[in-house]
């Protein structure tokens, strides 16, 4: 029904409502006047006062300004500046609710966007919870916005304005950002911090490097890595070890398989797969960043059966005529149809797809099952606790064959 403007709902108004379920992007819905309001701050089953943040044709959005009737997973967050603050949007929500949450997530967005129910296709969707057990301390990797004071901050949430913070909660602690954070910055530079698995940690400053080691040493397992801290890195302190393991798992590796490893970055999982090949089995890796690439081409020197190559992965992958097997982490934004059309083609026996996003996960997972391949597992991570974000490893093999 078409509501006419005196109805709609404008910015700045503060109406009450019950909340529903969980939305991705670390909204929750709810509805007024037959309007969808996407709300952050809030839990399902609550009544609440929101304050209207944005408005548009379909939607409104909002943040909880009161809480009515609280759900029992409700907690004091952690941190002075939930509410403010971009980086976290769970934090007011008991830890273990947080992964349900995002399994429901998950499911919907399965559901909505690839249309498919995890459920029909026998496919069991587990969450797992990942040390520090409280979701704090975890993040290797940050990047700070400084203010026009000189100080460290973050973006609000769907905000250009910066939170100038005294601490970061979800930062590991070897970062020392409150020592940063009493520092006077040059006024909008960009303060990029990476802590490393072997205790290093670096400081840069507008793209140059002013404390640490220009180059970071990774371990993990009995795989070194020496890479550039601008070069991508799993930023939870766990993620690494993790993900190369799951993917070994999922994978029945043979000594002569040509593997594929898209969106490859440093080399993380094409290290630990190069192990199990024998002289005639490759690894053939494609990544854009040319940081990660310089990196890469250091870290597999002596390595004659890894094979590098730079570009977009829709460039360069025609290139490959076949693949046993077939790993990809892409960003964000998923693969692609373009992308997963090449990856049939090559006709592998197993597709590990490892993801942050369950939306692109959705849609990719949709175009590999119209195109022949059955999704066989998919396991969640709560890889980026406190915030609506979770990773996740999916495998496929075809349908028949």
């Amino acid at each position: 029904m078409e509501l006419n403007a005196q109805e709609r709902l404008k910015i700045g108004e503060v109406v009450e409502v019950e909340i529903g379920q969980v939305a991705h992007g670390g909204h929750f819905v709810a509805r007024y006047n037959n309007q969808v309001i996407f709300i952050r701050h809030g839990i399902t089953g609550e009544k609440v006062k929101v304050k209207i943040t944005a408005v548009n044709s379909k939607i409104a959005q909002a943040d909880v300004i009161e809480v009515l009737t609280p759900a029992n997973q409700r907690v004091k967050p952690p941190c002075e500046y939930v509410g403010r603050c971009g980086g976290c949007d769970f934090q007011h929500i008991q830890i273990d609710f947080q992964r349900l949450l995002k399994k429901q997530v998950i499911i919907e967005q399965f559901l909505r966007i690839g249309k498919l129910d995890l459920i029909q296709l026998g496919v069991e969707l587990e969450v797992i919870g990942v040390e520090p057990a409280n979701g704090l301390n975890w993040r290797t990797r940050m990047d700070f916005a400084v203010s026009d004071h000189g100080k460290i901050g973050l973006f609000g949430a769907r905000s250009n304005e910066i939170v100038e913070i005294k601490d970061c909660l979800i930062a590991d602690e070897r970062m020392k950002v409150a020592e940063l954070a009493n520092r006077s910055w040059r006024s909008n530079a960009r303060v990029e911090i990476a802590v490393s698995s072997s205790d290093e940690v670096s400081v840069i400053r507008s793209g140059r490097s002013i404390s640490g080691p220009t180059q970071l040493v990774e371990q993990v397992g009995e795989n070194s890595f020496k890479i550039s801290p601008t070069s991508f890195w799993q930023s939870h302190k766990a993620a690494a070890a993790l993900l190369v393991s799951t993917v070994l798992a999922s994978l029945e590796i043979r000594k002569t398989d040509h593997i594929c490893d898209l969106y490859a970055g440093v080399g993380l999982f094409a290290a630990a797969l190069v192990k199990k090949l024998d002289s005639s089995g490759q690894v053939s890796m494609i990544e854009s960043d040319k940081n990660a690439v310089a990196d890469a081409r250091k870290i597999f020197a002596k390595n004659s059966n890894v094979h590098i190559m730079q570009g977009l992965v829709a460039q360069q992958l025609p290139s490959i005529k076949s693949a046993d097997l077939i790993i990809l982490d892409p960003p964000r934004t998923g693969a692609g149809d373009v992308v997963i059309k090449q990856i049939v083609r090559l006709k592998p026996r197993k597709i590990i797809y490892i993801s942050c996003d369950p939306a692109s996960l959705a849609r990719d997972t949709k175009t590999l099952i119209d195109s022949g391949y059955k999704l066989d597992h998919i396991r969640g991570f709560d890889l980026f606790p406190m915030t609506q974000h979770i990773e996740c490893v999916a495998g496929f093999s075809p349908t028949i064959g």
